[in-house]
């Protein structure tokens, strides 16, 4: 059984864009190559804050969660990326994260695309 992360960053006012370059162009890449599966990405279209990305990190378990988020935050490339992307100041004021395990019923697979 897969657990999904359920992870929301709140980006301080006019960085959301940065943050959104930030993730296309680096943080996926960085991602893949170290065996880290995202699940999806979302910007919100109505509600309190529309300054948030949202998106859906897939692990096997718990502890491959840990090995793998360790070996993110510790990479040399991801900690020059970060660094150029707040060159300018940081782009988060608040990051939050949930555990998931999907109910017996949940469809999950591809996600519909319209």
């Amino acid at each position: 059984m897969s657990i999904y992360e359920l992870r929301t960053y709140t980006a301080l006012p006019g960085r959301l864009p940065d943050l959104l370059v930030r993730f296309e162009h680096h943080t996926v890449a960085i991602w893949n190559r170290l065996g880290i599966k995202p699940y999806g990405f979302w910007i919100p279209l109505t509600g309190p804050s529309s300054n948030e990305l949202i998106y859906f990190l897939v692990w096997e378990s718990l502890a491959q969660r840990e090995a793998l988020w360790q070996s993110f935050v510790q990479d040399p490339e991801w900690l020059d990326v970060r660094h150029r992307s707040e060159a300018d100041g940081p782009l988060l004021a608040n990051i939050a994260s949930q555990f998931l395990a999907p109910t017996a019923f949940a469809e999950l697979g591809m996600m519909p695309t319209d």
